[in-house]
């Protein structure tokens, strides 16, 4: 009533003169003329707050009237946002009254037309209270909504306002934050245009990096499990746009990226990322729009794929090749739509930064789409679809393997060759560049062999490249600016065309490196289909003569044309390069080139040149060259009394201190060079008293003259001569004054031991001398890695001293623990190399305990520093748990595990349980550690290392996850930590069973899943079937009762049949399926895995013959195992005598399968056994072949009495012997990188 008043104060009555469409006749004379626009469309906007609300006024006026207002805002904003604001009241009514016509009618045009209305309103006036208003009556309107039917227009005005005003997405998100589940009803009614409403509010809100951060835990708990599904399931193109709207907020941050892929990752297997139905994975979703023919749906979904890759293209690019991306990004290069083709050029770009992009031959298939794509678009005036394509080629030509062949023909290669001829020309500089880069790539031999190589086409390539460097080189020196205020633009334009220049000259060179490449290459000498009558063309030789010809009258000229102007060493270097390469292509022009060249001003300017590299000397030259010219001339002394002088400690001047110095740089530079004219002794003296010398008058000598005092002193000290004490603190108070070691740090192993052998020298610097000293040690140190001590190769000097050194001073060892913490992955791997090695080649030198101790304190700070995520610590971890591995694996005996050892165990049992199973590299050697830990102690030591591991539910949880991942995972990367978690799980439940330990975490694994791994192992896998055999064996043995691991149904049980009964909790089908498994595993004759299925049968008829003898009968007595049995002896002479046949042999004895293996076999074994050697054979063979012979005997079979009298007394008298006779076979081993106890195995 207050409006109403307001609007109407002040009205005389009636105006008859006014416009009736634009006025609402019977309430206009009661309104004040200050209500009317002055200009046209002559509107009353009180008469318009009136005639909107009127349910008596037809729609079509009501529309009339809103569209001449909106016309009016937009031709006269100023006037009527005047009018509108003179009164607050009015304002936020008017606002009200369209908000309520919006609400109300169901016209799509009248609700369009509200929305613009209020969207242009609120935007001009700027007015906090009206959009406050606004946004109250959305929300007001959202909540008292029954159901979301209605709720259309309210959304897509939220999705506008926001748009228009980007700062509300902030204050809806902290004023209104209930609104969230609205929207969430919204994403689940069934209706696509709510939906696209609802993901343009999403993409709305999200586009605000502060209302993103808020709404995270929103979008992991709610909005995730919806989106993606959605966006799969969208039919209108509307719904479509909107939610890749979204997306491509959502893919600016790096939290939302990694939540939806890793659902890729951990949800579903890399090598099958297609996943479970109904539960899409983003590279499939993305996918399915790249298959759309909607060219605009095409570009979102492959910038959004751009989107992701921009965050890590190592870490998410593999889910996206896995899903054959690349073939369809390629195939889109066909496409006339620039934008299309420019945006898959920039996805594929960021996709090649992948090896597995290579690998998987994505390259081979679409090369020829790539050069197709860019001789169309060559012709289209786009700069900067030009550069992205070549800037994909030249990575492909970059990053392609050598062994994979990229140009299968030389009809494509030629092809490529004219792209890039076209490219180099181009007028547009960068394009050039670009093109040029490319070209470097393409001139590699692998790129070129297929016959016949193109040398026709690479020379017009090569004639295009240089001549556009020399266009481009004449127009800078054209264009040459004049006066001072030009001398930016000057050096700008010369710097621009040295690296146009450089990367030319990087093309010829690889030009030339695939001429001397081809010139042993018989096939590429000449077109080897050249008739042999005619004239051949296009032969080495030419192509080898043309560039010697395009050097002499191309590059040196531009290159000496540049040098005048200024110094770029690295193209000086690439530029001598290509001469040294000429010399070697054309042997035969070798004198006339070099006259050719002595003739001309080049000599003359490599030499100029040669003087201004040399001119820029580092501080350190500066220094000993300022030394050395103003000392030198004074010195005019023999050796000794040279010697004599630097020996002087009485008060010496300045002079006579340069002097010194200069002495002192002398004898360290014939040291240098093995040239000693003097004692080392007496030098040795001699230096101390000058060090000293300059203690006592406080002076501190330059960094070259003490870096060469160290040296000096560290090469001639002998091994019986110690510096005293006062002359230590002296130098290490030096040392303390300089800001980096590095400064006085000269690489030689004397160095090195002078640093170490000095306690106060080594607490204070020997962790930077260390880690200066492997930073200089070449990359050789790969071939100490894994060689068993007896084939090592000899150790350098270098290493020796170390060696030495670490055998003297064990203490070293925790700085190097230090440093593969703490350094550079390069260096920290060098660091392990050499601990390795030392640990390999000094099994005497026990410091277990030392390493462990340190060990511990480095995993107890990680953990403290990086809580729940270790993962993300450090690159060293892994090294650090490596040589974790190669201690526990130097033990051959078993020890107690002591107090220090089972703290150790406990702290990475807690690192492994805050891992996810994609952390490799940590958990294999963590894993290693704990299986080696359990098995190489005592059984007391067992079953305390037991229950700490079961103690940490982390771990026990992440075993599961692992087990879990079995069928998926098992010819991926992380099938040996899939072999560590089967053997580890194995012992613990083993332990668990044994000593009746608390358990804290069951572990659940399906029986069926299980079942399948062994009847369809993968390939290479045969460890892996192995560890899955152990687990078995275990389970079976304590008749699946373990307290640890609970096996379960997959899926809904089928109804058990009456046999089944007998041998719960397996069925028979089961049972069948587990008999056939290990027949087939054991048909593969893998050592390990035989002794794993013969365990695991020996414990499956244990189990059986408990329930039901005649089952066990049954399956030991089918007539396959005959067959089975004879295929293994067929392995080649005495193969009855492996431990594992044996073992079967028995079992078939025991079970009395006379069908199997017949008393006249029997027979004939034992006079097999009774005419070899057993003195020979392992104890584990002598073993089973006792328990072989034993059976025979219980069962009565020994027919002949003498010769089993024989044998058994044989056996008896090496079983004892055995371990004294021979030495024990090592029981530890680490196959292919996972810890393994063969006794765990075979019993």
């Amino acid at each position: 009533m207050a409006v109403r008043q307001a609007a109407t104060a002040g009205t005389p009555g009636p105006r008859r003169n006014e416009e009736a469409a634009l006025l609402f006749e019977r309430a206009h004379y009661r309104h004040d003329s200050r209500w009317l626009l002055p200009v046209s469309p002559r509107l009353c906007l009180a008469c318009t707050l009136e005639l909107l609300p009127e349910p008596g006024v037809s729609l079509v006026r009501k529309k009339h009237m809103l569209s001449c207002f909106q016309d009016a805002l937009v031709r006269h904003t100023s006037l009527v946002t005047q009018l509108v604001s003179q009164d607050q009241r009015v304002c936020m009514h008017f606002i009200s009254v369209v908000f309520g016509l919006l609400c109300i009618v169901e016209d799509g045009s009248v609700t369009d037309l509200c929305i613009e209305v209020l969207i242009q309103l609120t935007t001009q006036l700027k007015l906090e209270q009206t959009i406050r208003c606004l946004l109250d009556e959305c929300h007001k309107e959202l909540c008292n909504m029954p159901s979301m039917r209605g709720s259309l227009a309210t959304l897509t005005l939220l999705g506008k306002l926001v748009d228009a005003i980007p700062a509300l997405a902030d204050q809806l998100v902290m004023e209104h934050g209930n609104l969230m589940d609205h929207l969430l009803r919204g994403l689940l009614y069934p209706n696509e245009g709510i939906k696209a409403s609802v993901c343009y509010l999403y993409g709305k809100l999200y586009s605000s990096p502060v209302a993103a951060e808020m709404l995270s835990g929103h979008f992991r708990e709610k909005l995730f499990p919806l989106f993606l599904s959605i966006l799969d399931g969208a039919q209108t193109k509307e719904l479509q746009i909107n939610c890749l709207g979204l997306l491509r907020q959502l893919l600016k941050y790096d939290l939302f990226v990694s939540m939806i892929m890793n659902k890729v990752a951990l949800g579903e297997s890399a090598k099958n990322i297609e996943g479970p139905p109904g539960d899409p994975s983003l590279p499939l979703v993305l996918k399915k729009l790249l298959l759309s023919r909607d060219e605009t749906l095409q570009v979102a979904s492959a910038h959004c794929i751009t989107a992701v890759l921009v965050h890590s293209p190592e870490k998410y690019a593999p889910a996206f090749i896995h899903a054959d991306i690349p073939e369809f990004l390629f195939e889109h290069l066909s496409s006339s739509s620039e934008v299309l083709v420019w945006s898959s050029f920039n996805c594929l770009t960021l996709l090649a930064e992948e090896r597995l992009f290579f690998s998987k031959c994505h390259t081979v298939y679409g090369i020829e789409a790539v050069v197709r794509s860019l001789q169309a678009s060559l012709k289209m005036n786009n700069t900067e679809l030009h550069k992205q394509g070549l800037l994909l080629f030249t990575e492909i030509l970059t990053r392609q393997p050598e062994e994979i062949k990229l140009f299968t023909s030389s009809a494509m290669c030629r092809d490529a060759g004219c792209v890039l001829q076209e490219a180099v020309s181009s007028p547009v500089l960068e394009v050039a560049a670009e093109a040029v880069k490319a070209t470097s790539a393409f001139l590699r031999k692998d790129h070129q062999s297929a016959p016949p190589v193109q040398y026709g086409e690479l020379r017009a390539l090569l004639e295009a490249m240089l001549n556009r460097c020399a266009e481009f080189s004449q127009t800078c020196l054209n264009r040459r600016p004049l006066g001072h205020t030009s001398s930016r633009d000057s050096e700008k334009a010369i710097l621009q065309r040295g690296k146009f220049l450089l990367s030319t000259l990087e093309g010829f060179r690889s030009a030339c490196r695939l001429a001397i490449e081809f010139q042993s290459e018989p096939s590429a000498q000449e077109n080897p289909f050249t008739a042999p009558s005619a004239e051949k063309k296009d032969t080495l030789e030419d192509f080898s003569e043309f560039l010697l010809s395009a050097c002499d009258s191309m590059c040196i000229p531009m290159v000496m044309r540049h040098l005048e102007q200024t110094t770029q060493p690295a193209l000086m270097e690439v530029f001598l390069s290509i001469l040294h390469s000429l010399f070697i292509i054309v042997p035969h022009m070798k004198e006339k080139f070099s006259k050719k060249l002595a003739a001309s001003s080049f000599i003359r300017l490599t030499l100029e040149l040669k003087a201004r590299f040399c001119s820029g000397l580092s501080p350190e030259l500066s220094t000993v060259s300022e030394l050395l010219q103003h000392g030198l001339p004074q010195i005019s002394s023999r050796s000794p009394e040279s010697l004599a002088f630097l020996s002087d400690r009485q008060y010496v001047e300045g002079a006579a201190r340069q002097r010194q110095h200069c002495i002192l740089l002398l004898f360290y530079l014939a040291y240098v060079h093995e040239d000693r004219f003097v004692s080392e002794a007496d030098l040795f003296e001699a230096v101390q008293s000058f060090l000293l010398s300059l203690q006592d008058q406080g002076e501190c000598p330059p960094l070259a003259v003490f870096k060469a005092s160290i040296y000096v002193l560290a090469v001639c000290q002998d091994k019986d001569s110690i510096l005293h004490e006062a002359m230590v603190s002296a130098i290490r108070k030096f040392l303390e004054g300089i800001p980096d070691l590095q400064l006085v740090y000269t690489h030689h192993p004397l160095l090195l031991r002078f640093f170490l052998l000095y306690p106060e020298l080594m607490s204070r610097f020997g962790h930077r001398v260390l880690e200066l000293w492997f930073s200089w040690e070449e990359s050789s140190y790969e071939e100490f890695n894994d060689v068993t001590s007896a084939g090592q190769p000899t150790l350098p000097t270098s290493l020796a001293v170390l060696f030495q050194l670490l055998r003297s001073i064990p203490s070293i060892l925790l700085i190097l623990l230090d440093l593969i913490y703490s350094s550079p992955v390069d260096i920290a791997r060098k660091v392990l190399i050499s601990l390795r090695t030392f640990l390999r080649k000094n099994e005497d030198i026990q410091v277990g305990g030392l390493i462990r101790g340190h060990f511990l304190l480095i995993l107890q700070r990680l953990l403290v520093e990086h809580g729940a995520s270790p993962s993300g610590a450090l690159g060293n971890l892994p090294l650090l748990l490596s040589l974790l591995s190669v201690m526990q694996l130097r033990n051959v005996s078993e020890e107690e595990l002591d107090s220090m050892a089972m703290k150790l165990l406990h702290q990475v049992s807690k690192l492994c349980g805050k891992c996810s199973p994609i952390d490799v590299d940590i958990l294999q050697p963590s894993f290693n550690f704990l299986y080696w830990s359990l098995h190489q102690t005592t059984p007391s030591s067992q079953k305390r290392a037991a229950a700490v591991l079961l103690s940490g539910t982390g771990l026990m949880q992440l075993l599961e996850k692992m087990l879990a991942l079995t069928l998926t995972e098992a010819d991926s990367p992380r099938t040996t930590l899939l072999c560590s978690a089967w053997l580890l799980t194995s012992s613990l439940s083993a332990q668990q069973h044994k000593g009746s330990l608390q358990v804290h975490q069951t572990l659940s694994v399906e029986m069926d899943q299980v079942l399948k791994a062994l009847s369809f192992p993968k390939k290479n896998a045969a460890l892996l079937s192995a560890a899955i055999l152990c687990f078995l064996r275990t389970a079976l043995r304590q008749s699946f009762s373990s307290a640890l691991v609970a096996l379960v149904p997959s899926g809904v049980p089928p109804l058990p049949a009456t046999e089944d009964t007998v041998l719960a909790p397996l069925r028979t089908s089961q049972v069948r399926s587990l008999v056939i498994g290990l027949q087939n595993l054991l048909v593969q004759k893998d050592a390990v895995l035989s002794q794993a299925c013969v365990g695991c049968l020996e414990a499956l008829l244990d189990y059986l013959d408990a329930r039901s003898p005649d089952i066990a009968l049954h399956v030991a007595s089918q007539p396959w195992n005959r067959f089975l049995l004879f295929t293994l002896l067929d392995a080649g002479e005495n193969s009855f005598l492996r431990p594992e046949i044996l073992r079967l042999m028995t079992l078939f004895v025991r079970y009395r399968s006379s069908s199997v293996l017949s008393h006249e076999e029997v027979d004939d074994v034992l006079q097999s056994v009774a005419s070899a050697d057993l003195s020979t054979l392992s104890n584990t063979t002598l073993q089973a072949l006792h328990g072989f012979f034993q059976q025979l005997q219980s069962m009565g079979l020994l027919a002949d009495h003498s010769m089993a009298q024989t044998l058994q007394a044989s056996l008896e008298g090496l079983l004892p012997s055995t371990t004294l006779s021979q030495p024990p076979l090592q029981d530890m081993l680490c196959l292919g990188g996972v810890a393994v106890s063969l006794s765990h195995i075979r019993n």
